[in-house]
């Protein structure tokens, strides 16, 4: 299995948007209200908020590709992009997400340990995430490669207000 990182560009956003819609639904849809879950992915996914995301300089999407097949993504923030902490020492890892016919397979872990080389490259002292409070597979993954938590903050899924942890990785 070869692994590999691309930076998408605005030339990708088509199919970023319908990766992001695809992976989200497939991890949340079940568990949410379905106008909630509709207003969130229209608002989330929306072509004219990915471009502005995919526009700025401290934002950054990747696509994975496990061989020539587009298997995930993430999207990192740093600086004023990040949702919360903001601290210039961190970068946020906003999003992380596998298909599903490709979880189970070391993916998540490699995708990890490419943004830990990231974050070191550009000397920061940790990364952080957050993570659904109600998905213990995530926090157990999360957890065991060396993760912590260190607050939570809201998260809403249209009007449905839910809790994120807030998960940090000291580099």
């Amino acid at each position: 299995m070869k692994l590999h990182l691309r930076l998408c560009t605005i030339n990708d956003l088509g199919v970023l948007a319908n990766m992001g819609k695809r992976t989200f639904i497939d991890a949340f849809e079940k568990d949410n209200k379905p106008e909630d879950f509709k207003e969130y992915l229209d608002s989330a996914f929306g072509e004219e908020r990915l471009l502005k995301e995919l526009q700025d300089i401290n934002s950054a999407y990747y696509f994975i590709y496990k061989d020539s097949n587009l298997v995930g993504y993430i999207k990192l923030n740093e600086n004023e992009a990040q949702s919360d902490i903001k601290d210039i020492n961190s970068i946020e890892l906003e999003r992380i997400y596998v298909l599903s016919e490709f979880q189970g397979q070391g993916i998540g872990e490699w995708i990890l340990a490419q943004v830990i080389s990231m974050a070191k490259a550009k000397n920061r002292s940790y990364v952080w995430l957050g993570v659904w409070e109600h998905n213990p597979k995530a926090i157990k993954f999360y957890q065991r490669l060396g993760f912590y938590k260190f607050g939570s903050h809201p998260y809403f899924i249209g009007n449905d207000e839910q809790t994120d942890w807030l998960l940090r990785l000291d580099i």
